[in-house]
């Protein structure tokens, strides 16, 4: 396995810096945030545009890998994380598009992984949102199985503000779902596999990684911290909110050695690539790679350099 990190809060900062910058910290591989270069969605944690994605070219991505690859690190996804079943038609159909986008870009760059979401209505219970991923999602899968890329859907319910409540928007999060998708998507389809995401939703971790293990395409390295008194003020029907607290490996609740282990046993030898939500560790560029050296120094004692 090797130590990776997610490019996505060094939105202003230009690929090759933050390539540099995490070599010397001691990262191997980096997934690039690949969200449109204008008209970003900014939502939290969303919107980084690191790749000229809408114009890549063969030359271009070769260009790029090679870049990184002379600064000692590679690329292990391209990432973009949308809402591929918003309730707006002309929303969805653009996001979708760019989906596709960033699948032939990846491609283009020898890139075998796309990291993205199914998504979700919140409006709509699961089986309704299921109905229309069969739609939606199935030119997505079309197109990574045409391009040879493996698309990886991430855990996350995406419940964080009212306006995600009660169904979230990404109905991919427990295993009765995935079991459905691996069966109706075929081989390309599998997971970017954050354990955050199960710890609130008291879902075994080692128990998944047993089980799914081997429709891991990524693992996200992510902690949590449950916050006992907003849980008692809000009770589990509030689905986290208010209670679910994102923090960097080794400051919340996962049990990292446990979980490595787990992926030891079941063969996985890809990536674990830190994901910084640590509303401590923002603000301004030191704190946010001190945030990243806090994770390396925490997963390291895993996966030897």
């Amino acid at each position: 396995m090797k130590l990776g990190l997610l490019t996505a809060p060094f939105e202003d900062t230009p690929l090759s810096e933050v390539a540099a910058w995490a070599a010397s910290a001691g990262y191997e591989q980096l997934e690039v945030a690949a969200w449109p270069q204008a008209g970003a969605e900014r939502r939290r944690y969303a919107g980084t545009a690191h790749l000229p994605v809408e114009d890549m070219t063969e030359a271009r991505g070769r260009e790029i890998t090679d870049e990184l690859g002379g600064l000692g690190v590679t690329i292990s996804a391209l990432g973009y994380y949308p809402n591929n079943l918003d309730p707006d038609p002309e929303v969805r159909a653009t996001v979708n598009a760019h989906t596709i986008k960033v699948i032939e870009a990846a491609a283009l760059m020898g890139v075998g992984v796309v990291n993205t979401f199914v998504g979700a209505d919140p409006r709509l219970s699961q089986d309704e949102n299921y109905e229309m991923a069969l739609t939606e999602l199935r030119p997505i899968v079309e197109a990574a199985t045409a391009n040879g890329v493996k698309l990886a859907i991430e855990n996350c319910p995406m419940i964080f503000s009212n306006d995600e409540w009660p169904g979230g928007k990404n109905l991919a999060y427990s295993p009765v779902i995935w079991r459905r998708m691996f069966e109706d998507f075929g081989p390309t389809l599998g997971l970017n596999m954050d354990p955050s995401h199960l710890l609130w939703q008291m879902i075994d971790a080692e128990r998944v990684v047993r089980e799914f293990g081997e429709r891991f395409w990524h693992v996200h390295i992510k902690d949590l911290e449950i916050d006992r008194e907003g849980l008692y003020e809000r009770g589990i029907l509030s689905l986290g909110m208010g209670w679910q607290v994102p923090r960097l490996p080794g400051l919340g609740q996962v049990d990292w050695g446990r979980f490595i282990a787990a992926l030891y046993r079941v063969g996985y030898d890809g990536v674990l690539c830190v994901e910084h939500e640590d509303r401590d560790f923002e603000g301004t560029d030191e704190l946010v790679k001190k945030g990243f050296l806090i994770a390396r120094d925490t997963i390291r004692r895993y996966v030897p350099a």
